[in-house]
């Protein structure tokens, strides 16, 4: 049986009322298994191999589907007023998202789905909302460099997918960074991120009325 932790990663700390922070940009220190608000471990995992591999495995309380965190990865998160609509948030932050990693040298990216960013066909970003009294968390899962087949090994084909996905296993529908030629670095890459989402974050939150 799965134990679940509590969820503690460093986005849960621009909720708190009296952060002065209102993003963040990290890598994960290790793997971990995050399922989303309505997800079950018994229905999202292949739960014997996280087991068996000793994974971390916490609910976040956003919607999406569950997401494997590696030091392969980047996860974006920011803050906004809680009155914005997500719709319109995940489109205009997920654009600055294309303009850093463009920037960064990788062209062809787009916005895919609800919430997604991808190559072409292929998944490259995901991304979930979660609205308190006060604030609207978005947070993102950037695929910098870990093999599809690290998804495709714990996870199972989640119950609900974007039309664009069309039935294709984790193998086939994502893709990363280091695959599409990215060569720089993860500092670098955060660099490039905190520089393009700043401005998108502080115009978005200027206007509340406008998303």
């Amino acid at each position: 049986m799965i134990n679940l932790s509590e969820y503690c990663l460093p986005d849960l700390s621009l909720l708190d009322d009296d952060a002065i922070q209102t993003s963040i940009v990290w890598q994960p220190d290790k793997s971990y298994v995050v399922l989303g608000a309505s997800n079950r471990p018994e229905d999202a995992l292949y739960t014997e191999r996280v087991m068996q591999d000793q994974l971390t495995v916490m609910k976040r309380p956003s919607g999406g589907q569950t997401v494997i965190l590696t030091p392969g990865n980047l996860v974006i998160a920011a803050v906004f007023p809680h009155s914005l609509q997500p719709k319109n948030l995940f489109n205009e932050i997920n654009a600055s998202i294309i303009e850093a990693i463009e920037a960064a040298g990788i062209a062809g990216l787009s916005l895919r789905g609800i919430s997604d960013i991808a190559l072409g066909y292929k998944k490259i970003l995901g991304s979930a909302m979660y609205r308190t009294r006060n604030k609207l968390l978005y947070h993102a899962v950037l695929n910098v460099g870990e093999p599809a087949a690290t998804f495709e090994k714990y996870l199972r084909h989640p119950g609900k997918e974007p039309d664009y996905r069309e039935g294709r296993k984790h193998s086939d529908f994502v893709t990363s960074l280091r695959e599409q030629g990215y060569t720089g670095s993860m500092e670098s890459l955060i660099e490039y991120i905190i520089r393009y989402l700043r401005p998108a974050q502080n115009q978005a939150a200027s206007y509340p009325n406008s998303l």
